[in-house]
């Protein structure tokens, strides 16, 4: 049977999406209950797991040296696990030798301690125990040494308690007390992180309906993708908050879903939107509209998501919770976004036929509907004069974009990768101070509430290992400001040794001394000897973080990059566009690596954008940013391949083909990346530099690869090479024709 709205197609050969459009359509309201049930279980899910889905700590698999340390002391030596915080006491006009500054220190601590037994188990202080090294060579601060009950995860939920405590204690002006350790970093960074989460939406949301909203000319249809992506998010938070019941994720992923939701779920709608509004102009009955919709845009929409969720499925390479995290994060973000898309928008746009362009604000309804006609007649518009620069001038197009692309690549082989730890935390935060007043004495260091943890597995009591202990210790001296603790699990068959080293404990120099202790220094020490010793804590953790990310790099970008080559191979029947494809999405990548060395390390523009200055680029952000873009920019390439495809096969000239593909699609791809930016660069205005950096990242690379890339390179290059383009080795003829849209008459 013949499908008289795709001649050339039988009824039963229908693309899934128009099936899937058609179905939602002719019972609308039946699909929106079932979203709503499923949006309200999802809500239930949120207030009622979400939190204990999600994690703080930053966990390795086994085999990595400082997870197995981890594990091995709680197992044998668990009294040394205790989360440790240190509250700092500082006076600029008194010592530790004046009775105000002992009645100081005991208020605090008789307030902390005296939260019980379930929140701080237990603690140390000068004035207790008169050590030395728990004051500074001025004696004009000391600190306080809490042991906090239960695991990190339970310690940072109580540690608000701690907070509190230390506030109603230090009354007097005349002293700081500040606090910082492992559950305060962890509590502080989550409170800074929700801030940032809230000004994303807060400012994203608006930035976005005001570009949908001169996109469309019609305030019905913008509000429609703002809805759709909230739903989107929504579900997917409560799906995260399931899975996170058995596979413990970190906290980021929640932000990853709102930032990731926000800009695919507008950008799918919007393509969709557009297309039933075209097709409405048409002429085209309401039924009939939907269905070409879901037969056209839908299987663009489809393609798109299928490709971003198969790009981020690289991330899971990686074995680390992290990066696993932020994937499974962005990919079921993108799959609710998309059958969102592919179910409830066609039942939302059944219902709402003609009324989706409701509210019309009439410059830009009327400039919509010129602008319609102009990009597809030759000498109107915008676009159509881009096209004709282009496409007359490819040589001087891909010189004056690439060149200056290729030149702020070369500033990527000067970045310098890490982990911004405490000391990157907004100006206010109270652990950044804490960790700045301990750093400003030689004699006290952040070290002493995140010391490295070397684990001794045998007899402390052996003369060799004794013998071990003591050179190690002596070797230590040059690289530690104080002389490490041992101390014997009740068993006498474990030591542990704790190393204070000063700095930032993920900063590059402490990172460096500990993968010197690890290194050098420990096998020189306990070689031939029966014991075996491993490095732990969170300079180890940093310093595996930085091995795994290293070595997993090129296979991740392999995975990515053979997987855009094979599935563009298929899609448009050439080896040409997918080489091109390749190349392209790496330079616009590497543009925007760039660009980030140049504004946070570099320090280009830094105070202009209200960015923090950084020595490094968070070690996983690279990696990241590649498989998201590399995912997001196949959307706009095979957006605009295809109908230059489309064309050169109706009519075989290249030429023509190009220049209608760019007129047909550039202004929806700019308008579609101008959502994708703003909703990038609103979480970018956060106050932490990892947001800054990720926001910043995303929106760079969109913008470069939506507008120069899409917009001046791939036609300017496709002008170039001419028929070359579609050539396809006899020996592959036998490859499937995957379109992305169905031809239509």
């Amino acid at each position: 049977m013949v499908n008289e709205r795709f001649p050339g197609r039988d009824e039963g050969n229908e693309p899934m999406t128009e099936m899937l459009a058609r179905v939602s359509a002719r019972r609308p309201w039946l699909t929106i209950a079932i979203w709503v049930v499923v949006l309200v279980a999802a809500g239930a899910l949120n207030l009622s797991l979400l939190d204990s889905a999600t994690t703080t700590e930053l966990r390795l698999e086994p085999g990595f040296e400082s997870e197995d340390t981890r594990r091995l002391l709680e197992e044998r030596f668990p009294g040394t696990q205790q989360p440790r915080e240190v509250i700092v006491v500082q006076s600029d006009t008194l010592t530790v030798d004046d009775p105000a500054f002992r009645a100081q220190v005991t208020d605090v601590f008789a307030a902390v301690t005296a939260l019980g037994d379930g929140i701080v188990a237990g603690g140390l202080h000068y004035f207790l125990l008169p050590d030395e090294r728990l004051v500074s060579a001025d004696r004009t601060t000391t600190i306080v040494i809490l042991l906090m009950a239960g695991t990190t995860e339970e310690a940072a939920d109580n540690v608000e308690h701690v907070f509190e405590a230390i506030d109603e204690a230090s009354t007097d002006d005349r002293f700081r007390v500040l606090i910082v350790g492992s559950a305060s970093i962890s509590y502080e960074t989550n409170e800074f992180a929700i801030r940032d989460l809230e000004q994303g939406e807060r400012f994203g949301i608006p930035v976005a309906l005001l570009i949908l909203l001169v996109l469309f000319g019609a305030v019905v249809a913008a509000l429609v993708p703002i809805g759709l992506a909230i739903v989107g998010i929504s579900i997917a938070l409560g799906l995260a908050a399931l899975i996170g019941q058995v596979y413990e994720l970190v906290f980021f992923v929640t932000l990853m879903i709102t930032m990731i939701g926000l800009a695919v779920g507008i950008d799918y709608s919007l393509l969709m939107i557009s297309r039933f509004r075209d097709e409405m102009e048409r002429g085209l009955p309401l039924g009939e509209a939907v269905e070409r919709t879901g037969a056209t845009a839908g299987r663009t929409v489809l393609f798109s998501g299928v490709t971003v969720v198969i790009a981020l499925l690289g991330l899971f390479i990686v074995p680390m919770t992290f990066f696993r995290s932020l994937g499974l994060g962005a990919v079921l973000v993108v799959i609710v976004e998309l059958a969102a898309t592919l179910t409830l928008l066609p039942a939302v746009l059944m219902l709402l036929g003609p009324r989706v362009n409701r509210l019309s604000i009439p410059f830009f309804g009327r400039r919509r509907v010129a602008g319609a006609e102009a990009a597809n007649e030759p000498g109107g518009g915008f676009w159509d004069v881009t096209t004709r620069l282009v496409t007359r001038f490819p040589v001087i197009g891909l010189l004056a974009v690439g060149v200056p692309m290729i030149a702020l690549t070369l500033f990527y082989f000067d970045i310098r990768t890490g982990l911004n730890g405490v000391d990157k935390l907004p100006e206010g935060a109270r652990t950044r101070e804490a960790f700045l007043a301990l750093e400003s004495h030689p004699t006290l260091s952040f070290g002493v509430a995140n010391p490295v943890e070397i684990a001794i597995d045998g007899n402390p009591e052996d003369p060799q290992v004794q013998a071990a202990v003591g050179g190690l210790v002596a070797s230590l001296a040059p690289i530690s400001p104080s002389e490490p603790v041992v101390e014997v699990n009740p068993e006498g068959d474990l030591a542990l040794m704790r190393v204070v080293l000063p700095g930032e404990p993920s900063s590059p120099d402490t990172v460096e001394a500990v993968n010197t202790i690890r290194d050098e220094l420990v096998p020189a020490a306990f070689a031939g000897t029966p014991a075996t010793v491993t490095v732990g804590g969170i300079s180890s953790i940093a310093s595996d973080v930085f091995a795994i990310t290293d070595r997993y790099t090129p296979i991740v970008f392999a995975f990515v990059l053979g997987f855009s080559f094979l599935v563009l191979m298929l899609v448009f029947r050439s080896v040409v566009i997918p080489v091109k494809a390749v190349l392209m999405n790496l330079l616009s990548v590497g543009a925007s690596y760039g660009i980030l060395v140049l504004v946070f390390q570099k320090g280009v523009a830094t105070d202009l954008l209200g960015f923090q200055h950084a020595e490094v680029i968070d070690v996983w952000i690279p990696l990241f940013l590649f498989a998201v873009l590399f995912g997001l920019s196949m959307d706009y390439h095979v957006f605009l391949l295809s109908r230059v495809r489309e064309r050169y096969d109706q009519t075989g000239n290249n030429a023509e083909a190009v220049a209608r593909g760019l007129r047909e699609t550039t202004g929806i791809i700019t308008g579609a990346a101008l959502i994708m930016v703003a909703v990038f660069g609103a979480f970018a205005s956060g106050e932490t530099i990892i947001n800054q950096q990720l926001g910043f990242g995303l929106a760079v690379a969109i913008l470069l690869d939506a507008t120069l890339v899409r917009s001046v390179l791939v036609p300017a290059s496709m002008e170039l090479l001419g028929t070359r383009n579609w050539y396809l080795p006899p020996w592959l003829e036998w490859l499937p024709d995957l379109r992305v849209e169905p031809a239509e008459e």
